[in-house]
């Protein structure tokens, strides 16, 4: 278990990619949580072509990287690039990562040259369950011996090394075509874990405490406790499922016994968040069936999207509004064959309010592709949104 960690990058998918670098002989290092290789075994290279695991092998296109069979004592692979000779590279080399469909998913180009005849260029790292990708540009003056050695491999000639052997810093433009940034909410097939939204507390938001988010991710079946403080009252909660099947999600009470639904779904890419209440002198707990892997993370409710400009999402989820009355235009491309093409929107007042209330506005229920303009009070109000697949949500002024 574990919390947030918020870092850059991008979001790739977790599956089998070949990493290639144009222009030069394609190494990989296997990392573990302290920055370094756990041995000599986590160097893949021409003289070293497979990593024990199997997840990590040199193939004719560079380097292929099985992201969902890496072990999990592997935090991060650092993909590098040498000219084998010691001489400095004729081309400034680049990186390019492809999927099994044959798409890029991340490339990361230098935009400068360099005396140097190995570059450490981009690497792959875990976050919330998931795989990312960032450039790093680093170049080395000592080849592939004196860059491996900077991540704890032991060289034998190490000692013939140049003495000024790097890190070499160099610039450099990651990309990862289709998908990054994504806008705020937008839903990317096959992307998971979706990316973390910014952690964006709403002002004068009074309904719930704010704590440090939580985080954890799994595969299947799984009771949870939330083993980090969370105060007792209203707290949001997110989930996502990846691909197919159907996933259900529920807290347990003081008896360990199932409440009401958070979510029970067969949207593919499920993705969703709902508010539910914390309880007192007790750890929070949640049951879900699964087919495939999950991440849940457990926020402040005032981290919730603000209704604010056009909203765009995918499924369930939690929207706040605290300024003046406003017209909301809802579009749903929806039909039967998910979920019964049903959607709804509810909306809480919650000012002054410790747990959520039970006299909700009902604002919109039907089913199938739709238009439809609904007025929305004057808040503070959360509201709940849910629609069996992609939709956008536009807020109108008044203009009164």
């Amino acid at each position: 278990m574990g919390h947030i960690a918020k870092g850059t990058g991008y979001w790739v998918p977790s599956v089998t990619v070949r990493v290639g670098v144009r222009g030069a002989e394609t190494a990989a290092l296997l990392l573990d949580a302290s920055g370094r290789v756990r041995g000599d075994a986590d160097l893949v290279f021409h003289g070293q072509p497979e990593h024990p695991s199997g997840a990590v092998r040199l193939d004719p296109s560079g380097i292929a990287l099985d992201l969902n069979g890496v072990e999990p004592a592997v935090e991060r692979i650092v993909v590098a690039g040498s000219t084998g000779n010691g001489a400095s590279f004729e081309e400034i080399p680049a990186l390019e990562a492809v999927a099994p469909d044959g798409v890029a998913v991340a490339t990361y180009t230098v935009t400068e040259g360099a005396a140097v005849s190995a570059v450490a260029l981009g690497e792959f790292f875990r976050e919330s369950g998931g795989w990312k990708f960032d450039g790093i540009g680093e170049g080395y003056g000592s080849g592939l011996a004196g860059l491996v050695s900077a991540y704890g491999v032991e060289v034998a000639d190490a000692a013939s090394a140049p003495a000024v052997a790097g890190p070499i810093p160099l610039t450099g433009v990651v990309k990862v075509p289709g998908q990054a940034p994504p806008a705020e909410g937008e839903y990317v097939p096959g992307l998971f874990p979706p990316p973390e939204r910014p952690y964006r507390l709403v002002e004068g938001w009074e309904f719930g405490e704010v704590f440090e988010p939580f985080t954890i991710a799994g595969h299947g079946d799984d009771v949870i406790t939330v083993d980090a403080p969370v105060p007792p009252g209203p707290v949001l909660v997110e989930l996502a499922h990846e691909g197919e099947g159907y996933v259900s999600f529920y807290p347990l009470d003081e008896h360990n016994k199932k409440g009401d639904y958070l979510f029970a779904s067969p949207l593919p890419d499920f993705r969703g968040s709902k508010i539910s209440h914390a309880p007192e002198g007790r750890p929070l707990r949640f049951r879900i069936t699964a087919t495939n892997r999950w991440i849940l993370r457990v926020k402040p409710v005032a981290a919730a999207r603000r209704l604010e400009g056009t909203l765009r999402g995918y499924g369930p989820e939690v929207l706040l509004h605290t300024g003046k009355g406003v017209d909301l235009r809802v579009d749903f491309k929806g039909g039967p064959e998910r979920d019964g093409g049903h959607t709804h929107l509810f909306s809480y007042e919650v000012e002054g309010r410790r747990r959520l209330p039970s006299d909700l506005d009902i604002l919109l229920n039907d089913s199938g592709a739709l238009r439809r303009t609904v007025p929305v009070a004057e808040g503070p109000v959360a509201l709940f949104y849910y629609a069996a697949g992609p939709w956008t949500l536009t807020l109108k002024e008044l203009g009164l």
